[in-house]
């Protein structure tokens, strides 16, 4: 082989050892986040990848189905939970790095229906709900462990409205599932965070719970133990940050002093 056919090898290999080198640099941080982020986490997402080359892998579900499976081992790096009560859970037995926890947004319950609905409510006590919806059915999230639904249970018992509608309820897996019953019509009305109605061109929103009746809804964020690193770190950092929040805010979240 000639000289410059042994140069173009040797520079050909060393441009293929850089790009694996690059390939092997690039760090994927997994982060659990409750179901009525998914949009929001998403942008974060592919902004982070625009950003640094890094990847964020965002797993969604009921907050409930998210802490039982880091709580049994499952690989998760971040945990961003819609329920203060499920992170407390892990707390409680140490599955996440305390010092790290922190109250990263907030949000609404809203009343919705089908885009071609006529429902007219103004969500008070004792109104006549279950009247209003006729034969059909009101979608929340199970209350039994999906924090929508538990909020939803909340705002409904305060309004005196829960014993009225517990044979016209509609229970989902999480509270996406439950605006897809409202989207497609297979209910009257469902109770979903007012971010989720912001996505939504299929449904309308009725009313959003008074204030004073509903629970304060916050969204804490943690490192899971044992998960802690830099590649983790900066993540976290990222979600915290000003760019972040802009998009947060672009989903219809507000934010919080951000701190436990």
């Amino acid at each position: 082989m000639t000289g410059s056919g042994r140069r173009f090898c040797t520079l050909a290999g060393l441009l293929i050892w850089l790009g694996s080198t690059a390939v092997a640099a690039a760090e994927t941080v997994t982060l659990f986040a409750a179901a009525s982020a998914t949009d929001a986490v998403n942008e974060i997402a592919e902004a982070y990848a625009a950003k640094t080359g890094d990847a964020i892998r965002p797993v969604v579900a009921a907050s409930s189905t998210l802490a039982r499976q880091i709580d049994q081992g499952a690989p998760a790096d971040l945990f961003l939970s819609a329920n203060v009560r499920w992170m407390d859970h892990l707390d409680q037995k140490g599955q996440i790095v305390a010092e790290s926890r922190l109250t990263l947004l907030s949000n609404r319950l809203a009343l919705v229906a089908p885009g071609d609905s006529d429902l007219r409510v103004d969500l008070a006590p004792d109104i006549p709900l279950a009247e209003k919806l006729g034969d059909g059915r009101l979608a929340i999230g199970d209350p039994a462990h999906v924090p929508a639904g538990v909020y939803a249970q909340q705002a409904l018992e305060a309004l005196g409205l829960w014993q009225g509608l517990s044979g016209k309820l509609a229970q989902a897996a999480n509270v996406r599932a439950a605006l897809v019953l409202v989207e497609r019509g297979e209910v009257a009305a469902g109770i979903v965070y007012e971010t989720d109605a912001a996505i939504s061109k299929h449904i309308r929103v009725v009313d959003l719970f008074p204030a004073a009746v509903t629970p304060e809804i916050h969204y804490p964020l943690a490192i899971v133990a044992g998960r802690d690193s830099p590649a983790v770190r900066r993540v976290y950092d990222f979600l915290t940050g000003e760019e972040a929040a802009a998009i947060f805010r672009k989903h219809g979240f507000t934010g919080t002093a951000r701190e436990r």
